[in-house]
C-alpha cells in the first residue's frame, strides 16, 4: 500500500535529496544550475557513511528514513543522489511513496557505446557493483565491451573526513587506476556520486585518451523532465530556499560547497 502525501501548490514545494554524505552535492549543484528557482532541501547522512559496504537491509532502512526526513518537510519529488542507494532501495520506495523519486545509475551505456578500446574502467562501491540493477544495466549496454571493475574502497571515508585532496587519496587512486590502465580503457565510468570530486586528482592521473564520465548533469535532466511530466516546475523568480543537513560535523559538507550555504547541524 502506498502511502500518498498531498499539498496545495505543489510546484512550490521543495526538491529533496539524499545521500550517504556529501557526495550528492555534485548532484545538487548540477539541478540548481538547471533549475535555479527550485527550493531544495538535501541531507547528508554521512554518520551511516559509506552505503556501499552495509547490506542490502541496512541500506533500505536507511533510506526509509531519509524518505521520511524529507517528506515530512512537504518535498514534491525525492532524489536519490546515491548509486548504491538507488541500486538497493528504489524499487521499493517507488512501490511505498506516492511521489516521484529520481535515481542515479552508473552511466555504463555512454561509455559502452563510444569506447573505441571496447574497454570501460568503472570505479564504484561494492553495493552498487555487486547490486542486481547495475548488473542488469551491463548485460543491456555493455554487450561485447569488457567492464573493469573497481571497488573504490576507502575513497568516501577520506572525503568524509576532509581528506579529498590527500597523498593518500592520490595514492589510493593510483592503485585502482593501475588495472584499468594495463586493460586499456579509454572511458572511467564513477559510478558514486562522491567521486565527481576526485576529477581534478584523476585527470593528473590518467592519459588524455580516457574520458570520465558521471551522471550528474543527466539526473538534472531527468529531474526537470519528470518535474514537468507532473506540472511540478517551480515558475516562481523569487530566491530559491535551499537547506542542508548533516548529522556529522558540519564543515566538511561547508567546505565542500565552497561556503556558498549554510549547513545546519541535524541528530539523525
Amino acid at each position: 500500500m502506498k502511502v500518498a502525501f498531498y499539498f496545495c501548490k505543489m510546484q512550490n514545494k521543495p526538491i529533496g535529496i539524499f545521500d550517504s554524505g556529501v557526495g550528492g552535492t555534485s548532484i545538487f549543484k548540477e539541478i540548481h544550475a538547471l533549475l535555479p528557482n527550485e527550493d531544495c532541501i538535501y541531507l547528508a547522512d554521512s554518520k551511516n557513511a559509506p552505503y556501499g559496504n552495509r547490506s542490502k537491509e541496512d541500506i533500505l532502512q536507511l533510506c526509509i528514513k531519509n524518505t521520511e526526513f524529507l517528506l515530512h518537510r512537504n518535498c514534491k519529488l525525492i532524489v536519490v543522489a546515491c548509486n548504491t542507494a538507488t541500486t538497493n532501495a528504489i524499487s521499493y520506495l517507488r512501490e511505498h511513496y506516492d511521489i516521484p523519486f529520481i535515481g542515479i545509475e552508473p552511466a555504463i551505456k555512454p561509455a559502452a557505446l563510444n569506447t573505441k578500446t571496447k574497454t570501460v574502467g568503472i570505479l564504484a562501491t561494492k553495493g552498487t557493483l555487486s547490486s542486481l540493477l547495475f548488473h542488469k544495466t551491463s548485460d543491456l549496454y555493455a554487450s561485447g565491451i569488457t567492464i573493469v571493475e573497481q571497488i573504490g574502497e576507502g575513497i568516501v571515508p577520506l572525503i568524509e573526513s576532509g581528506q579529498l585532496h590527500s597523498d593518500r587519496m592520490e595514492s589510493l587512486l593510483e592503485k585502482y587506476l593501475e588495472p584499468m590502465l594495463e586493460q586499456q580503457i579509454d572511458y572511467l565510468v564513477l559510478g558514486c556520486t562522491h567521486y565527481p570530486y576526485l576529477i581534478p586528482i584523476l585527470n593528473k592521473l590518467l592519459p588524455e585518451n580516457v574520458t570520465i564520465i558521471d551522471s550528474g548533469l543527466a539526473v538534472a535532466k531527468q529531474t526537470k523532465t519528470i518535474l514537468d511530466a507532473n506540472d511540478l516546475l517551480n515558475g516562481s523568480n523569487n530566491k530559491p530556499n535551499i537547506q542542508f543537513y548533516s548529522n556529522t560535523d558540519t564543515e566538511v559538507l561547508k567546505s565542500i560547497l565552497g561556503g556558498s550555504f549554510k549547513v545546519e547541524y541535524l541528530d539523525f
